[in-house]
């Protein structure tokens, strides 16, 4: 009996983390969607604001993938530190960049 039940927690435990993973890749990949809307509008303070947002998500969700997911969130997570980094420098278009970058990552490593 308690190896039946100690099957089924661990069952449970990973599908819950997968779940996990996808909401904070969903989350991630929100943000970046709206971080790159406003760097085209040339709102960098705003690009800034989405885009820390959505490196926080991606954190929690390469946390928890595996694989080939897991390089692309790492990826993904590199892109939106440069978009953050330069849309603090007022670089819109440069930041801008990083966040379709990191969009494309984050699509990819939540396939």
């Amino acid at each position: 009996m308690k190896k039946y039940l100690a099957i089924i927690a661990s069952v449970l435990l990973l599908s819950s983390s997968n779940l996990f993973a996808e909401e904070h890749a969903a989350e991630a990949i929100k943000h970046t969607e709206q971080a790159i809307v406003h760097g085209k509008q040339g709102h960098a303070p705003v690009l800034v604001e989405h885009a820390q947002n959505a490196l926080e998500h991606a954190k929690a969700a390469e946390g928890v993938a595996k694989g080939e997911a897991k390089t692309h969130e790492a990826e993904g997570v590199k892109h939106l530190e440069s978009a953050i980094e330069h849309g603090k420098q007022n670089h819109a278009d440069i930041a801008t960049k990083h966040a379709e970058q990191a969009l494309e990552h984050l699509k990819a490593g939540n396939k």
